[in-house]
């Protein structure tokens, strides 16, 4: 008897060994489908969040706004540190970012319209784009506005269009970002639409809204195209006029006796959005954490509070859906840079 019971349980203990070793080995690699996210140690060193620009525009707020939000909320325990990169909106940037970054998890960007607009141009495009990087979420909403110094004699967005009309070589439009950029579209769209040949507009580019807006301030430019939102701290410095918003309605804070170029009878639209960004080739724990992360921030009330003082509206997408807006934003904008002869 037992010899018996002995020699069931020999036949039983490699059984029981096989699957001991497989819950080891299970345990020690982890799975590929969320298990491997909790056992990630990601992040576990300084974040580096770009914004391809110089100070004082709309990436760069962005950029600050998103660091300030995940650490006061201690959504991430790691330092984010933001670097600004200017050069060709933003173009200089993907340039570098898209060949020696594919793999950097530490290192994310935020982007808006010329991630695209830089791709689809004739004129000082880049070979890269969307589809070189990980889409993590669309964070905001804003819109295009034209504005002019406090002491210019245009008050209203009909004048100016008229003036422009009558003598295009009259006028310097300053814009932070390269020929063809989202700047050179929000500026020219409404002269567009009211019949002036874009081409004829003079369009001068910075790096970046803060040195487009000096440049207005100091008299080298007459008219500015650029978002609303970064202009809120200069209209309420009484540095400048907002002469029209690009947007279905108008705004509400500071800018809420601006009107909308429909208003005026131009019927011109652009929407802005803003985004962050991961590497082409973004591990699949650090998509997860950066997905969870960014949700949670855009639901705290720190980041309703951010909100509200710079005048954006949140306006999130997850990893989907923002890729799945940014295949049809990408038709729209090819479109409109057909329509102006800018098209590659």
């Amino acid at each position: 008897m037992n010899k018996i019971i002995m020699s069931k349980a020999w036949k039983i203990a490699p059984v029981v060994l096989l699957g001991i070793s497989l819950a080891a080995c299970g345990s020690a690699g982890g799975s590929k489908d969320g298990a491997a996210s909790k056992g990630s140690n990601y992040p576990n060193k300084t974040l580096t969040l770009v914004a391809p620009s110089g100070a004082g525009g709309g990436w760069d707020m962005t950029a600050r706004t998103i660091s300030k939000v995940l650490s006061e909320t201690k959504i991430t325990s790691k330092a984010i540190t933001v670097e600004n990169k200017p050069g060709g909106g933003g173009a200089v940037f993907m340039a570098e970012y898209a060949t020696k970054d594919t793999k950097d998890n530490y290192k994310l960007f935020v982007s808006s319209p010329p991630i695209l607009i830089n791709n689809l141009k004739k004129e000082g495009n880049s070979p890269y784009g969307y589809q070189d990087t990980t889409p993590l979420a669309q964070l905001t909403k804003d819109y295009g506005a034209i504005a002019v110094a406090a002491n210019s004699k245009y008050n209203d967005l009909k004048s100016l269009l008229e003036d422009l009309k009558a003598n295009p070589t009259n006028f310097t439009v300053a814009g932070g970002s390269a020929p063809g950029s989202m700047d050179h579209l929000v500026s020219i769209l409404p002269a567009f639409k009211y019949g002036i040949d874009p081409k004829s507009v003079k369009y001068v580019s910075y790096d970046g809204g803060g040195e487009a807006l000096t440049a207005l301030l100091g008299g080298n430019a007459d008219v500015l195209g650029t978002d609303a939102s970064s202009l809120d701290q200069y209209l309420k410095a009484g540095k400048i006029k907002v002469l029209a918003v690009a947007a279905p309605e108008r705004l509400g804070g500071t800018l809420k006796d601006v009107p909308t170029m429909k208003e005026q009878g131009v019927d011109a639209e652009f929407l802005i959005w803003r985004g962050i960004f991961g590497p082409k080739e973004m591990s699949e724990d650090a998509k997860a954490y950066w997905e969870d992360a960014l949700k949670k921030m855009t639901e705290s009330k720190e980041w309703a509070s951010e909100m509200s003082a710079n005048n954006w509206q949140s306006d999130y997408k997850n990893a989907a859906n923002f890729k799945g807006f940014l295949v049809e934003q990408e038709k729209q904008l090819q479109e409109m840079l057909t329509a102006l002869g800018m098209q590659k």
